[in-house]
């Protein structure tokens, strides 16, 4: 059977370099970094190069990097911490946050009664600028704005540094979950004034279980996980020196390969959509996902013109077939209400419709491409 992976939002293939990167850590570098032995020593010097390597490449100061197990804990850090030891009662963020964000974001109003609004959506999911900025001007209360930079399933970028800069302006601190732009954009945080960001390695061609935050120099902030003193006393736990060597790895190939990447992957999006458009009249791209200038190349949401019933068989058909994709509309989902994204901003008809999220890296080709197109076309036309 053949097998296509269009789920790279989901999770990424490791690229051989740090397949290889990461089985020589294993093998030779199995000292504890705490130890003051020269086992110890070794691999201290490693995740110490990991994280030098890793902050010249965000324009930051190795001490503003605090490795964790991904993207999830750098968000709860962050923000939990916020709320206690940085005095913050009161979040601006987005409903369609990662479930990261406003999970964590629901437990503080519950055990610290924090004060949460929501910035309005355009009709595509951007964010309404005037009304964040009508948001900010309420200075009364200590606040934080956490926006993502990518949505993770509709694929809307937002312009961080416009952000950065109004949250400095009315003197709010602002926190970006930036897990699925991280080694696809260009990230400089010397030239954006964010205080604090997140990242997890499987997204850039990583591995799983690692990740880290970016944590502005002199935020006062504290452990959100007790225990030994590692990560500058901002994380406990051994580290995994081996899968934060491997995500330092893809990081600095993903960023030396940025631009050709780029401009594959843009092509690749760029031709599925004209694929879709002429063999599926009606079709519609959630969000802004069609328009490249203001969303990630990577991801495309597509609304499929297809029946609620047949709708149920889809994704079952499209992985009998070797496609893996994820799945995007309340008509699909297992969890009860759907996607929370696409039930924010998609109309009732829309949402009685299938949406599915194709994502791409530069391993995926336009023979995947057409195969998932003809797949689709004799789904559609013959009920298969």
């Amino acid at each position: 059977m053949k097998k296509v992976y269009f789920d790279s939002a989901a999770t990424t293939q490791l690229r051989d370099e740090v397949i290889q990167r990461i089985t020589e850590v294993l093998k030779t570098e199995y000292g504890n970094p705490s130890s003051t032995h020269s086992y110890g020593r070794s691999s201290k010097s490693l995740l110490e190069n990991a994280r030098k390597e890793i902050a010249k490449l965000l324009n930051v100061s190795a001490s503003e990097i605090i490795f964790t197990s991904g993207g999830s804990e750098a968000d709860n850090l962050i923000l939990k911490s916020a709320v206690r030891d940085l005095g913050v009662t009161r979040f601006i963020s987005s409903r369609i946050e990662h479930h990261a964000v406003l999970h964590t974001l629901e437990w503080l109003q519950k055990e610290y009664k924090v004060q949460v609004d929501f910035v309005n959506l355009k009709k595509c999911g951007h964010v309404d600028f005037e009304h964040l900025e009508s948001l900010l001007a309420d200075t009364s209360k200590k606040t934080l704005v956490s926006l993502m930079h990518v949505n993770n399933e509709v694929g809307n970028l937002l312009d961080l540094e416009k952000v950065a800069l109004l949250c400095k302006e009315h003197k709010a601190l602002f926190h970006s979950d930036t897990v699925q732009s991280m080694g696809h954009f260009e990230l400089d945080f010397k030239v954006i004034p964010i205080d604090f960001a997140t990242a997890a390695a499987h997204k850039f061609h990583g591995p799983k279980g690692a990740g880290f935050a970016f944590i502005r120099k002199n935020s006062g902030l504290r452990a959100l996980i007790h225990g030994g003193e590692q990560e500058r006393g901002l994380r406990a736990g051994t580290e995994a020196v081996y899968a934060i060597a491997g995500m330092a790895e893809a990081l600095k190939i993903s960023y030396q390969n940025l631009e050709e990447e780029r401009k594959y992957i843009t092509e690749l999006k760029d031709y599925f959509m004209e694929q879709l458009s002429a063999n599926f009249p009606g079709v519609k791209f959630n969000g802004g996902c069609e328009d490249n200038e203001h969303s990630t190349y990577t991801l495309l949401n597509v609304c499929l013109p297809i029946s609620a019933e047949k709708a149920m068989l889809l994704l079952f058909q499209l992985d009998l077939k070797g496609i893996a994709c994820s799945k995007g509309s309340a008509c699909q989902s297992g969890a009860e209400g759907g996607s929370h994204v696409l039930n924010e901003i998609l109309s009732d008809e829309d949402l009685s419709k299938p949406s599915i999220r194709f994502s791409f890296s530069s391993f995926n080709t336009k023979k995947e491409v057409d195969y998932v197109v003809d797949v689709l076309r004799e789904f559609v036309t013959l009920g298969i």
